[in-house]
Order: C-alpha cells, then structure tokens, then sequence
C-alpha cells in the first residue's frame, strides 16, 4: 500500500482534504502483518533529512521490515503547498529542478549516521535510536525517468514515470548496473490507471475525468488490456508495478476482482 505525500491534493485548493502520508502508512502498518507500506513519493524538501531518517525507520520498525522509501525531487505543481505550511520552496526559473535534484541525492544518500552532509544537506552526528530493523535502513527509492533516477546514486528500488511503459522499463537494467554500487536495483513501474470492465465504460470514465477537469493522458484500457499490461511489464523486468486506481471509489474492487487473480494464477 503506497500513499502519496501532499499536505493538499496537488493543483487542488488548499482546503481540500488529504490525510498526512506517514501517519497513514503507520495505521495501516499497525493493522495488517504482511502489506508492504511505502511513499509514492515523498518529497525531498519537505522534511529534513534526519527527520525522514528518524519517521522512516520508526514505521520499519512497527511495520516488522515492511516499509519503502519513496523520495523524489517534486514538481512546480507542489509549490502551493510549501508557500501555505510556510515551507521553503526550491527552485528558480532558470534552473526549476536543480537545487530540488540535489536536496534528493543528499536525502538518499544518507544512509545512517554520521553523515558528512552533502550539497544541500548540513553534516549530522545522530545517533538514529532505535536503529531500523533492517541493516541499512528501510528500501528506498527515487522517483523520475530512468536516466535520471538511475544517473545518481541509486536507492534500492527504482521506478519510472507515470508515463512509461514496458519499452522505458526494460533500459533500467544496464543504467542502474552502473551506478547502483553495492546496492540492488529492482526496476518499478507506477502510475495512475483507468480500468473499465469493457471499451464503452473506459471511455465514459474519460469522459467523466475530462469533465472534472482531471488528466487524461494517463493510462486507460480494459480489465484484460491492463492484465496484459501487468505481465509486459514483468517480461521487461519490472519487480514492482504500483496501480494508482483513476475513477470512482470501486476501480479498486475492479481491479482486485478482475486483475489479481489472474496474475496470481500465472505467476
């Protein structure tokens, strides 16, 4: 189960409500033994370093192992949010992302304590008490295109954008071999996902999406198109596929009912 991490939905007014990532995950941590719980993704510059330290390993720790990091740079799109919690904003107009890609190489980069501090990341002494339960800390991973979330450094789980499919998933491979070290690099494709039973429901949730005002270029099909989605993505060596239901609250059902099982079954 992954949440994402806004203070309010993204391009939304700041009144509308959205639950506080990491007080979800560790609910949800609490209440099941075998759920893995992760961030889709958090935000670099949301936190400090050590404090995304401290909450990541606190929930590893509740959750038995079962927690994954997700960090990424964030996008212009957030920036409403830091300006009404009073949070600083990184970025500029001639260069939007850079300061924001640096803030995240020093966040996945720290592994522990001490930390000899990074570009955007002072020094820290620590301790980190109690540890994770894992050596190393919790999975991670970062966010972006594959060039640019294999090109630095890796954490352990890496994913494409919202935009890939099983061609973009498959060049992970030789790019994170490069730079992931010692660390394994397990491939992850996520995405929001609109799934209709049939060709005439697929169409009339775009619709619906369109009207509302919602992207449409997201991924759309069939029960059976996405099931063959699933499998081309495990064929081009995706380890995780992360399923982001677009539409009225009973896609999940829908894809529960008529997806997984018949994974489960060719698995």
């Amino acid at each position: 189960m992954f949440a994402f991490d806004h203070l309010f939905p993204p391009g939304a007014p700041a009144d509308r409500p959205s639950l506080e990532a990491f007080a979800t995950l560790t609910a949800v941590a609490a209440q099941t033994s075998r759920v893995a719980v992760g961030t889709l993704v958090t935000r670099a510059t949301l936190r400090s370093p050590g404090i995304l330290a401290k909450i990541a390993a606190s929930i590893d720790d509740v959750s038995g192992g079962r927690m994954i990091l997700g960090i990424g740079t964030g996008d212009p799109i957030d920036e409403p949010e830091h300006r009404v919690f009073g949070i600083e904003y990184l970025g500029k107009a001639r260069a939007p992302r850079a300061p924001r890609r640096d803030r995240a190489r020093d966040q996945v980069a720290v592994r522990g304590v001490p930390w000899e501090g990074g570009r955007r990341v002072p020094a820290m002494t620590g301790p980190l008490i109690p540890p994770p339960v894992r050596p190393g800390g919790p999975r991670s991973g970062s966010a972006g295109s594959p060039t640019t979330s294999c090109a630095w450094r890796p954490p352990r789980r890496t994913r494409g954008t919202a935009g890939d499919g099983a061609r973009r998933v498959r060049p992970q491979g030789p790019v994170a071999a490069r730079h992931r070290g010692d660390r394994p690099v397990s491939a992850t494709w996520a995405g929001i996902v609109v799934v209709g039973r049939d060709d005439a429901e697929v169409e009339r949730l775009l619709e619906q999406r369109s009207a509302r005002g919602l992207e449409t270029g997201v991924w759309s099909g069939t029960t059976a198109s996405l099931r063959t989605r699933l499998e081309e993505l495990a064929a081009a060596g995706a380890t995780w596929s992360v399923l982001v239901p677009g539409g009225p609250p009973d896609r999940l059902d829908v894809i529960a009912d008529e997806v997984l099982p018949h994974l489960r079954s060719t698995a």
